[in-house]
């Protein structure tokens, strides 16, 4: 018994282990879409706010209004803190709210892309109950 239970343990540390490495690397990448909304990928380009939301904190509903370049083949994505896609809409309204009836406590991340999956925008917002 005592042999299976070593061998079980190894295993074990080598799957934490595992996943350490894989929260990590995801978590590096997760942060590094922030980095991407310049405006047709053009290093002169200056960054332009799309959505203006609120309120921020949020209790029960946060708003999404376009502020310009509003196009109806945008998607807008909210990810908890730990990267976790927890809400998508597409073809989004120019007005839109989002019950948070359904989230927890805590930091979200949205992202703002075009039809091609180009992220347009992102930025966090904070749900306190």
């Amino acid at each position: 018994m005592k042999i299976g239970n070593s061998k079980e343990f190894a295993i074990f540390k080598l799957l934490k282990k595992f996943t350490y490495i894989l929260i990590l690397l995801f978590g590096i990448n997760f942060t590094s879409f922030a980095q991407q909304n310049k405006l047709n990928g053009d290093p002169g380009s200056s960054t332009a706010k799309f959505i203006k939301f609120y309120p921020n904190p949020a209790t029960s509903v946060i708003n999404f209004d376009f502020q310009k370049n509003y196009d109806n083949s945008f998607t807008l994505l909210i990810f908890n803190f730990m990267g976790k896609k927890v809400y998508e809409i597409k073809n989004i309204p120019q007005r839109t709210n989002i019950s948070l009836e359904d989230f927890y406590r805590g930091i979200y991340v949205y992202q703002l892309r075009d039809k091609n999956g180009v992220t347009l925008e992102s930025g966090k917002f904070q749900v306190v109950k």
